[in-house]
């Protein structure tokens, strides 16, 4: 049984316009990473792109965002716990970038991992 938990701790939200597909549906998912453009509407992470927090929800054009505190990604790659450089790996995860900004993994197993934004 697991017994250590960073669910919840120095979570802070923030709302956001979310990009949407050519017919009008939510591009943003829950639980990806995802990056804002320069019109402040928040889309999805192509490869390798720094990424600004993972949406936690999607309705009616809009993503809440997690922009602070720990949280669970999926990850691709091996990735160790410690000061990690990570970015976008374009399929709704993050992956190991040498170029990629430098995060705290405090939790690695199977295909996620917890890091603090």
């Amino acid at each position: 049984m697991k017994q250590v938990s960073f669910e919840g701790i120095g979570q802070v939200m923030a709302t956001f316009p979310a990009a949407q597909d050519a017919q009008g549906g939510e591009k943003v998912a829950e639980g990806i990473p995802v990056k804002l453009g320069a019109t402040g509407v928040v889309d999805v992470c192509a490869d390798s792109d720094a990424f600004i927090g993972v949406a936690r929800a999607v309705r009616d054009g809009c993503a809440a965002v997690q922009v602070r505190g720990f949280v669970q990604v999926k990850a691709t790659g091996s990735i160790s716990a410690g000061m990690v450089n990570l970015a976008a790996d374009g399929t709704g995860g993050v992956k190991q970038s040498s170029s990629g900004k430098s995060y705290l993994v405090a939790e690695t197993g199977g295909e996620t991992i917890t890091i603090l934004l």
